[in-house]
Protein backbone atom coordinates (compact mmCIF):
# COMPACT_ATOMS: atom_id res chain seq x y z
CA UNK A 1 0.00 0.00 0.00
CA UNK A 2 1.23 3.31 -1.04
CA UNK A 3 1.66 6.20 1.34
CA UNK A 4 -0.21 9.40 0.25
CA UNK A 5 3.05 11.30 -0.07
CA UNK A 6 4.01 8.49 -2.30
CA UNK A 7 1.79 8.28 -4.70
CA UNK A 8 1.83 12.08 -5.37
CA UNK A 9 5.61 11.53 -5.67
CA UNK A 10 4.87 8.84 -8.32
CA UNK A 11 2.49 11.58 -9.91
CA UNK A 12 5.26 14.07 -10.21
CA UNK A 13 7.91 11.43 -11.16
CA UNK A 14 5.22 11.10 -14.41
CA UNK A 15 5.95 14.72 -15.46
CA UNK A 16 8.71 16.09 -17.90
CA UNK A 17 11.19 18.30 -16.30
CA UNK A 18 9.63 21.33 -17.93
CA UNK A 19 6.60 20.85 -16.06
CA UNK A 20 8.13 20.10 -12.85
CA UNK A 21 9.87 23.52 -13.50
CA UNK A 22 6.98 25.31 -14.37
CA UNK A 23 5.71 24.38 -11.56
CA UNK A 24 7.51 24.39 -8.79
CA UNK A 25 8.74 28.17 -9.78
CA UNK A 26 5.29 29.01 -10.57
CA UNK A 27 4.11 28.42 -7.07
CA UNK A 28 7.30 29.73 -5.60
CA UNK A 29 6.81 32.80 -7.37
CA UNK A 30 2.84 32.76 -6.06
CA UNK A 31 3.68 32.10 -2.40
CA UNK A 32 6.61 34.43 -2.15
CA UNK A 33 8.99 31.43 -1.27
CA UNK A 34 11.91 33.05 -2.35
CA UNK A 35 14.26 30.32 0.39
CA UNK A 36 13.37 27.63 -2.56
CA UNK A 37 14.03 30.47 -5.59
CA UNK A 38 17.30 31.21 -3.40
CA UNK A 39 18.05 27.59 -2.91
CA UNK A 40 17.19 27.14 -7.31
CA UNK A 41 20.18 29.42 -7.88
CA UNK A 42 22.68 27.48 -5.63
CA UNK A 43 21.92 24.22 -7.37
CA UNK A 44 21.80 24.50 -10.59
CA UNK A 45 25.92 25.05 -10.52
CA UNK A 46 25.77 21.65 -9.57
CA UNK A 47 23.49 20.65 -11.93
CA UNK A 48 25.11 22.28 -14.76
CA UNK A 49 28.02 20.52 -13.95
CA UNK A 50 26.76 17.20 -13.83
CA UNK A 51 25.32 18.00 -17.45
CA UNK A 52 29.02 18.17 -18.36
CA UNK A 53 28.62 21.90 -19.14
CA UNK A 54 31.84 22.94 -16.78
CA UNK A 55 31.73 26.21 -19.01
CA UNK A 56 28.11 27.25 -18.03
CA UNK A 57 29.38 26.29 -14.22
CA UNK A 58 31.93 28.87 -14.20
CA UNK A 59 29.87 31.58 -16.01
CA UNK A 60 27.41 30.95 -13.19
CA UNK A 61 29.45 31.03 -10.10
CA UNK A 62 30.56 34.47 -10.96
CA UNK A 63 27.64 35.62 -12.48
CA UNK A 64 24.32 36.32 -10.57
CA UNK A 65 22.38 37.42 -14.28
CA UNK A 66 24.06 34.10 -15.28
CA UNK A 67 22.05 32.41 -12.58
CA UNK A 68 18.76 34.34 -12.79
CA UNK A 69 18.64 33.46 -16.44
CA UNK A 70 19.18 30.07 -16.04
CA UNK A 71 16.84 29.71 -13.58
CA UNK A 72 14.22 30.42 -15.82
CA UNK A 73 14.91 28.23 -18.71
CA UNK A 74 16.17 24.94 -15.70
CA UNK A 75 13.17 23.09 -16.54
CA UNK A 76 14.93 22.69 -20.14
CA UNK A 77 16.85 20.05 -21.52
CA UNK A 78 19.62 17.87 -19.83
CA UNK A 79 20.17 20.82 -16.86
CA UNK A 80 15.97 20.42 -16.60
CA UNK A 81 16.74 16.25 -15.92
CA UNK A 82 19.41 17.18 -13.41
CA UNK A 83 16.91 19.45 -11.51
CA UNK A 84 14.26 16.38 -11.60
CA UNK A 85 14.56 15.14 -8.00
CA UNK A 86 15.03 19.23 -6.79
CA UNK A 87 11.68 19.60 -8.43
CA UNK A 88 10.06 16.14 -7.05
CA UNK A 89 11.14 17.24 -3.89
CA UNK A 90 9.63 20.67 -3.36
CA UNK A 91 5.99 19.97 -5.15
CA UNK A 92 5.74 16.75 -2.70
CA UNK A 93 5.95 19.60 0.00
CA UNK A 94 3.40 21.44 -1.40
CA UNK A 95 0.55 19.37 -3.23
CA UNK A 96 -1.58 22.26 -4.26
CA UNK A 97 1.18 23.53 -6.74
Amino acid sequence: MKEVGQLETDQLEALSAQELHDRAVRYAVRHGDFAFLWELLKVIPAAEASTGNEDETANDLSRVSALLSDAMASGEGELGDALRPFYIEYLSQHPDA
